[in-house]
């Protein structure tokens, strides 16, 4: 589009109101030069003579360049003075005006520009031999024929410039009319020394006309010495050039406007009406066509040609010119003259061997003059600058895309997200807020490690194109990184921001087909919002990340951001190091929670516990230590540390001469070791307990993650003989009949199950599902959280055999555990080789 202050040109056809005037002034000066002068017309032949010296020296523009600007200067004022001097005034006004007309008919202008230039010689020649009528007659080549002739033939000059700038004042206004004006003065020293060179020439030719051969030697040598100086500037003015045009253009490339930089410099350099860009389409860039006028400021989206000359040339590859003395399609000739474009020359931009688009230039300035076939390689040239700095500026623009956006799912990344939330901070409007919603892809790493990480990936480029369609289109949806996914966007509250995140959940939990394979995506969801949860993108990225990771263990797996998880999650950083020295120096202590059987309440073994008690924070919660030891790899020593502790107390208890069976929970981790099997036979060794004394207890989640990745390890401890359990058993998504390929013993049945059976009659048909079809597989069962007798009654009722909970005992020191066990254990009542019947609780 054109650039902001573009000036309101009138058209060409309003130079008439200078032209009729001018014509009118000269026809009245020369009617009073017709009166006063004694011969007005006369000569002719002589005039003839001069006619064709005027035609000559007015066809050629030499060039000159002063102070680093290009001068045109034509001789006509070097006849226009012997002409003064040798023939009659009207007869020079005539002479000059057909000097003028051909001169123009030459140069092939319009009729407008025809009639004005031959209007103004007519006025500027009849005010000059007007002025001559004023001075003494001419006698002799002395000093006052001299001051005379100068100031008729400066006459013309005035004329000349006076209407000249009234044509800029009234097609461009005022302003440039006034830049004509003031420039006046400057302009008449070229005319001044033409006028002095036609004096001395005068001088010569009437003191012999022989001197006429010495100036023809003369002037053969000038044109010699003019043509050499004209050639040789032309090439450093065109290196010149060329060397700002490639430096301009080289450094363009990185901020992206080479456009801008190319264009106006090639249009000046080949003295052009227009200059044209044109870049075809190609992969993630839109098409290009931008256009440099010399009469407008900016940029233009729009071109004077037909693009069948762009696409002809991009076809074959050539250089196309058209124009005065080309031969080209006649097709084509027409539609540029439609369009009135005299010439044109389009050259290819390539790339290694591909056309990659077009430059091209159309309508050499001036009205005599157009493109020749040595502009060719000057414009060649200038394409294959352009084309490197092209592809170097599409080569910054795919890095800049790439590092700002993520090569699988061709989201941005969490480096443009990240300015995307800072910008987006900074320009909130009042009564809204910027929602930051974090996806968190369900088990992609069991995908990976079972299927490959290809289909780890596609898994990642379905979840990307699920979002991208279900989100609003007002938001930015990018991956965060691994298997995170952020979607941000402007709401008008949190709770909308939490009904989004649960509406987008729900739209991209689907089935995803592999091959044969079915597997379901789900997700967890963070969300944060500014500024309630944070005034910059970095802390609202971190809290979002905090609130998806709550959202795993939440109903609805939907988490708004709070300072409680914050709070958490610090605690939890600061406790890695306090970790590793509680493991160093006996920190960490063994609680033992009873387990016994529900008919007749013998006690059957033990769940061991770790439990922390940390000197400045106080008792440390078991999810919150495990969740650290697995993130700063220090799990492997807890659970060593819990193994050991728990075999050597079931060494050392001996009740009815056996070993107290115990218990140990296993973290889903552990069963990625492959040297974890090892390691529990050399315990059992060490401590001599035997393995079915030992019993593992792995959660759901963990035992049947969909996979077979903890099967190998699963069967490795069956075959050392310890006792296998599946822990918290119904708040995963597995079902009783995928236990059957698993190598377990025992079902821990979820205490939300348990507490809830007496109240909630779905809790009481969960749990005796859970119980009817274990045994029926084979399977012993275990309820957790039994705090009642009322549960006790109908999990007895329901046929369950074990259960650990309040009712019998909290998770106790191994101290206390001793105390508790004396008071509740009959002695007299413990016949020898069997297990200890608790006392009935009251």
């Amino acid at each position: 589009m054109a650039g902001p202050g573009r000036k309101s040109v009138r058209s060409t056809d309003h130079a008439w109101l200078i032209t009729a005037p001018l014509i009118l002034f000269a026809v009245v000066c020369s009617t009073l030069t017709s009166l006063v002068a004694e011969r007005p017309f006369g000569d002719w032949p002589l005039a003839i003579v001069l006619l064709l010296a005027m035609v000559a020296a007015g066809l050629p523009v030499l060039n000159f360049t002063v102070r680093r600007q290009s001068v045109g200067v034509t001789l006509t004022e070097i006849p226009l003075v012997l002409a003064f001097y040798l023939t009659p005034p009207l007869t020079v006004v005539v002479t000059y005006t057909v000097a003028a007309v051909l001169t123009h008919l030459w140069h092939r202008m319009g009729n407008t520009k025809l009639w004005f230039n031959v209007a103004r010689a007519a006025a500027g020649s009849s005010l000059a031999v007007l002025v001559l009528q004023l001075f003494p007659p001419l006698r002799g080549v002395g000093p006052g024929t001299w001051v005379t002739l100068f100031t008729a033939a400066i006459m013309v000059n005035l004329v000349s410039m006076t209407s000249v700038a009234g044509v800029y004042t009234l097609l461009q206004g005022w302003q440039t009319g006034r830049e004509a004006f003031r420039k006046s003065p400057s302009l008449l020293v070229a005319p001044a020394i033409n006028i002095v060179a036609g004096l001395i020439i005068l001088i010569l030719i009437t003191s012999t006309w022989w001197s006429l051969l010495l100036l023809a030697a003369l002037i053969s040598a000038l044109a010699l010495v003019y043509r050499a100086y004209a050639q040789f500037f032309r090439q450093h003015r065109t290196l010149a050039d060329m060397y700002e045009l490639s430096r301009a253009v080289s450094g363009s490339g990185q901020d992206g406007a080479l456009a801008d930089a190319l264009l106006a410099r090639v249009r000046t350099l080949m003295q052009a009406e227009y200059a044209t860009l044109w870049l075809p389409a190609q992969s993630r860039h839109p098409e290009v066509l931008l256009t440099s006028r010399i009469a407008d400021s900016g940029l233009l989206d729009v071109a004077p040609t037909p693009a069948e000359l762009r696409e002809r040339v991009r076809e074959k590859g050539q250089t196309v010119v058209l124009g005065r003395g080309a031969v080209g399609d006649a097709e084509l000739r027409g539609a540029l003259s439609k369009q009135r474009i005299k010439d044109v020359i389009v050259v290819p931009l390539r790339s290694g061997q591909a056309v990659v688009g077009t430059l091209e230039v159309a309508n050499r300035l001036g009205a005599s003059n157009s493109f020749v076939r040595t502009d060719v390689p000057l414009l060649e040239t200038v394409a294959a600058h352009a084309a490197v700095a092209l592809e170097n500026s599409r080569l910054v623009d795919r890095l800049r895309h790439d590092a700002d956006h993520d090569a699988l799912t061709k989201l941005p990344n969490r480096r443009r997200l990240t300015a995307a939330v800072a910008e987006a901070v900074k320009i909130r409007a009042p009564g809204e807020v910027v929602a930051l919603l974090l996806f968190d892809v369900d088990r992609l790493r069991q995908v990976n490690e079972s299927l490959g990480h290809a289909a780890g990936d596609k898994v990642l480029v379905e979840v990307a194109e699920r979002l991208r369609t279900c989100a609003p289109s007002s938001a930015l949806v990018g991956r965060a990184g691994g298997d995170e996914f952020l979607v941000t966007l402007r709401l008008e509250s949190a709770e909308a921001a939490l009904e989004l995140a649960g509406q987008l959940r729900e739209q991209i939990r689907d089935e995803m087909l592999f091959d044969a394979l079915t597997l379901d995506v789900d997700t967890a969801v963070g969300v944060a919002v500014h500024p309630d949860h944070g005034s910059d993108a970095v802390t609202l990225l971190q809290r979002v990340d905090l609130a998806a990771t709550a959202a795993k263990s939440v109903p609805g797996n939907v988490q708004l951001y709070s300072p409680a998880l914050e709070s958490r999650s610090l605690r939890r950083l600061g406790l890695a190091g306090d970790l590793r020295r509680a493991l160093d120096d006996g920190g960490l202590q063994v609680y033992f929670q009873p387990k016994v059987t529900l008919r007749d309440r013998r006690l059957v073994g033990v769940e061991c516990l770790a439990r922390w008690e940390h000197p400045a924070h106080g008792t440390v919660a078991p999810d919150d230590f495990v969740a650290v030891a697995e993130h700063t790899g220090q799990l492997g020593r807890l659970t060593e540390f819990v193994l050991r502790e728990s075999l050597r107390r079931s060494r050392d208890w001996q009740h009815g001469e056996q070993p107290l069976a115990v218990s140990v929970n296993l973290a889903a981790r552990t069963l990625t070791d492959q040297h974890f099997p090892a390691l529990v036979r050399e315990l059992l060794d060490e401590y001599g307990v035997p393995p079915q004394r030992l019993t593992l207890e792995i959660t759901e989640a963990g035992v049947l993650d969909g996979t077979e990745r903890p099967i190998p390890t699963l069967r490795r401890l069956r075959d050392l003989g310890v006792r296998l359990s599946v822990d918290d058993f119904g708040t995963g998504n597995s079902s009783l009949a995928q236990l059957r390929r698993l190598p377990v013993h025992e079902v821990k049945v979820d205490r939300s199950f348990v507490q809830g059976m007496a109240t909630d009659p779905g809790d009481l048909a969960i749990v005796n599902a859970v119980v009817t079809l274990s045994q029926q597989f084979g399977l012993a069962v275990v309820a957790e959280g039994v705090e009642s007798e009322l549960t006790l009654e109908l999990l007895q009722d329901i046929g369950c055999e074990i259960g650990q909970g309040f009712l019998f005992s909290r998770p106790l020191p191994y101290e206390r555990l001793e105390a508790w066990f004396a008071a509740q254990v009959d002695p007299e009542a413990v016949p020898a080789g069997e297990l200890p019947r608790l006392r009935v609780v009251p």
